[in-house]
């Protein structure tokens, strides 16, 4: 197992991570400002998780994108170290 495989399996957890407790923050964010509670701060709590929510999901697409675009150009710059010298 290579340092880069070791690398692309752990950013691919994380990003898995991140993305669950997007969905779970996004959908609580709905659910806590669609609930009948008459108190304008909870809905106003509501609405604040689901702006962060999203914003959370935008940069984990576009940090994902960039770590995608860094991981394809290494691996096409990339060449095998030459065989050692024969004496």
């Amino acid at each position: 197992m290579g340092l880069s495989s070791f690398i692309q399996g752990l950013v691919v957890q994380i990003m898995a991570i991140a993305w669950t407790l997007f969905l779970v923050s996004w959908v609580i964010g709905w659910a806590i400002r669609g609930s009948p509670i008459p108190f304008h701060r909870v809905k106003k709590t509501g609405q604040s998780l689901i702006e962060d929510a999203i914003l959370a999901a935008f940069w984990m697409a576009v940090g994902s994108s960039v770590f995608a675009l860094i991981s394809y150009i290494t691996s096409a710059v990339y060449q095998p170290l030459p065989p050692p010298p024969q004496p």
